[in-house]
């Protein structure tokens, strides 16, 4: 979706009146170009949405007709696709004096009560991309040294309440709320793993958010079958998880897997090959193909997955349309024996979003 497309859902999107008294104002992320998909969620949800785009059609602000509480739990129960990641706005301070602003901003979070003695908070800052001088990191700086003398204990993670600002040219927002209530407890839902030596590609990073995302545990499977496996990225994981793994892509894997003891490497196109029933517990799939064939090839496999078993499959994102898409991608799977349990456009997830699927 363009631009020019977002801005007309926005104009659009503001017809209506709201209650006075009843609207809540939220910091809304999604990714890079997706904005427009996570905006069209919350209209489903709410009817009446009015936003602006605040950075790199990514970030949104969005005014809601319902109060903060009534907002979150609606969503957080809705489990949206694209939206990524909220934070509540509950102080807005606009003006060139980034100086006074912050300090403002390191008053509001002192005068809240929920910051006390003994609590464990995150404070994260982001910042728009037309917002200069410092960067997000040494703003962070000064209101964490702002806020020395906290009773709070300040930490990275596994936080009781996560305080956030953001920050753009002209506007400071901020909001104080619980992780779970911000979809993600990462800042802006960008969940960042490092890259290790030697590994063959950042598909991996796609397995470890599913597995944070979906509440999984890959080490506790037996056997996976990974179709389209090459050059063998979520191979690579789930043979370092401890799983045997069946590798099938008629493309090489990388040399470094060949050795591996739980590694069985079928170079054949998937239609070709034939499997036990009930032979794995684990299918997974990425594959850059046309979602109407990756669904087909999955679904002539499935007798080999046994009952109960997990599939971790991406849908390509090929067409203007996605929400049709993803409605008849999980038509076809839940109509072979497969439970969507989620549907999630992960921060690694590029033109593509995330399946996690039990077979019944």
């Amino acid at each position: 979706m363009n631009e020019q497309e977002l801005t007309t859902q926005h104009q659009d999107s503001e017809e209506g009146s709201t209650p006075e008294g009843q609207e809540s104002l939220f910091i809304c992320t999604a990714n890079h170009d997706f904005a427009a998909y996570a905006q069209e969620e919350l209209r489903r949800l709410f009817g009446s949405v009015k936003s602006s785009v605040l950075s790199d059609r990514e970030v949104l602000l969005v005014t809601l007709n319902e109060g903060q509480a009534q907002v979150v739990q609606k969503i957080t129960e809705s489990r949206p696709i694209f939206l990524r990641h909220i934070q509540p706005v509950q102080f807005q301070r606009s003006g060139e004096n980034i100086g006074e602003s912050l300090t403002e901003v390191a008053s509001f979070i002192q005068s809240n009560n929920q910051i006390g003695a003994g609590v464990k908070v995150a404070l994260q800052v982001r910042k728009s991309a037309d917002a200069g001088g410092e960067s997000a990191a040494q703003l962070k700086e000064w209101l964490e040294e702002s806020l020395r003398d906290s009773e709070a204990e300040w930490v990275a993670s596994g936080s009781d309440w996560i305080v956030s600002v953001y920050v753009t040219a002209t506007d400071i927002y901020a909001g104080i709320s619980r992780p779970e209530d911000n979809l993600s407890d990462w800042s802006g839902g960008a969940i960042r793993f490092r890259r290790e030596e030697g590994q063959l590609s950042r598909a991996k990073f796609k397995l470890l958010e599913a597995e944070r995302e979906f509440g999984l545990d890959f080490s506790a499977y037996r056997s996976a079958v990974d179709i389209g496996a090459a050059p063998g990225g979520w191979t690579s994981f789930l043979l370092e998880r401890g799983l045997k793994v069946t590798a099938v892509d008629p493309a090489k894997l990388h040399p470094s897997l060949l050795k591996m003891p739980n590694l069985t490497y079928v170079r054949k196109n998937a239609n070709e090959v034939k499997f036990r029933e009930n032979e794995f517990d684990l299918l997974v799939c990425d594959m850059s193909w046309s979602p109407k064939l990756m669904v087909q090839m999955v679904t002539d496999l499935l007798h080999a997955l046994s009952p109960g078993g997990t599939a971790i499959i991406t849908i390509k994102l090929m067409h203007k349309k996605p929400m049709a898409l993803i409605k008849d991608v999980i038509s076809s799977f839940e109509n072979s024996r497969l439970q969507v349990q989620r549907a999630k456009q992960l921060f690694h997830n590029r033109e593509e979003i995330t399946l996690y699927m039990i077979k019944y």
